[in-house]
């Protein structure tokens, strides 16, 4: 039987509950975990944006600033599964305090070679993909302990609600970073980012184990890579959208590729204004992650909706003649890449033996962020032959295809078919069980 909360601390609601857009501030842990990532979230935004002006400083090349940012996501195809093995055999907290040092370690070596003036271009790929190896773990341990925080009932709010904190830190990150690296140089970017995991080891280190929701831990045995594939290989629900997010994540997230082509081949603007189209989008991702938290839906073709939403706010997006409409329809590009983002995370959560949430988190994390160095040079070669127009309406179509393909694959496994009524008063378009033909009776054969 597991502890009750503390007196300070409400009981986490069940699933028949009422969620509001912050529910899950009522549970003590959550919102040390919270307070503490909002720290760290800020500093790993300055660095992305201090690592890629400093390669560009060392380099002159966007080439190298690419294999960065490829070598960081690199382990992610390589070693991906093995994280969700870990952290469905070890203690979560203590396995996340352990990679928030290791991830604040390599902040601060960064910062210790660039302020010294002895950074060279191999430091840093070497560090990004220490990182990388660092996040491997770090990741399905983090999206799983979600749930030992806050519990079933409250999944979907929380992990919208982590979604929002990252997106409101990349408002401010890059803006501190800027004034940073102008002022100071970027090697204190660094430094601000390696000290900021302090927080959230301090927040690990104070939470109440008492009050996290017991789960029992996988011994270890020989196989359970191939268990947790073979899992997800036999439960369609998940294997499909696990597809579509692969899609998705190859070919749709790369926002960065196409907002640096339109802002300066298409509109002939500077930095400020591929500034001002990531504070658009990143607002919208913000508004995105906070809808998610309070709608809360549990249905998998909402997910699916979203997707295909994002595809299309992507081919709109790049059709536009003037650059304010552009900008303007950043903001639904943003909202819809986050509810497809944290609508999947969760759906995948809850419908996920507890048992075999790690492996399967993990396996969503390496098809989400791993695609990134295969999706990221298809997306910026299409962009560089035929334009930036062409580039992002392929990457919506793509989208948007995959989204319907998803749906009509999973509408027939649950056998359901498509109806379209014309009627007033109705719904006119709707999924609706398949007709089974009666089967004749002995008597009327």
């Amino acid at each position: 039987m597991s502890p009750g909360p503390g007196a300070d601390s409400a009981p986490a609601p069940t699933t028949t509950d009422k969620i509001s857009t912050f529910s899950s501030f009522r549970v003590r842990n959550y919102r040390i975990h919270f307070l503490g990532s909002a720290v760290s979230n800020i500093g790993t935004w300055m660095q992305r944006i201090a690592q890629d002006w400093l390669v560009h400083e060392l380099t002159d090349s966007a080439a190298a600033v690419g294999i960065t940012m490829a070598l960081q996501f690199l382990p992610f195809l390589l070693f991906g599964l093995y994280g969700g093995v870990l952290a469905d055999r070890f203690d979560k907290r203590r396995l996340l305090i352990c990679t928030q040092a290791a991830l604040g370690v390599t902040g601060v070596l960064l910062a210790v070679l660039t302020l010294s003036g002895v950074v060279e271009v191999w430091h840093v790929y070497a560090l990004s993909f220490a990182v990388g190896l660092a996040t491997v773990v770090d990741n399905p341990a983090r999206q799983t302990f979600v749930s030992d925080m806050v519990g079933p009932g409250l999944l979907r709010n929380a992990v919208s609600l982590n979604s929002a904190n990252f997106q409101s830190a990349r408002l401010v990150g890059p803006a501190v970073a800027g004034v940073v690296i102008t002022s100071v140089g970027s090697g204190w970017a660094f430094l601000y980012n390696g000290l900021s995991f302090i927080a959230p080891i301090v927040g690990l280190c104070l939470m109440r184990t008492s009050e996290l929701m017991p789960v029992e831990r996988v011994p270890r045995s020989k196989g359970q890579l191939r268990e947790g594939l073979r899992y997800v290989g036999g439960r369609p629900d998940l294997l499909w959208m696990i597809v579509l997010v692969g899609f998705i994540g190859t070919f749709g997230f790369n926002a960065a590729i196409w907002l640096v082509a339109f802002t300066d081949r298409v509109f002939d603007s500077g930095a400020g204004t591929y500034g001002l189209l990531n504070s658009v989008m990143a607002a919208g991702s913000v508004s995105g992650a906070l809808l998610a938290a309070r709608r809360g839906s549990r249905r998998m073709r909402f997910t699916v909706a979203a997707g295909a939403a994002f595809g299309l706010a992507l081919m709109v997006a790049a059709l536009s003649p003037v650059f304010w409409l552009f900008a303007v329809l950043m903001f639904p590009v943003g909202l819809a890449a986050l509810m497809f983002q944290v609508t999947a995370n969760s759906s995948i959560q809850v419908a996920s033996d507890p048992a075999m949430r790690g492996r399967v988190i993990s396996l969503f994390m390496m098809v989400f962020v791993g695609g990134t160095p295969i999706g990221g040079p298809m997306m910026g070669w299409l962009t560089d032959e035929f334009g930036a127009r062409i580039g992002m309406i392929a990457g919506g179509a793509i989208c948007l295809g995959s989204a319907v393909g998803v749906a009509l694959v999973l509408a027939r496994i649950g056998g359901l078919r498509l109806q379209i009524t014309l009627r007033d008063g109705r719904r006119r378009v709707a999924l609706v069980p398949r007709e089974v033909p009666a089967i004749p009776s002995a008597r009327a054969a």
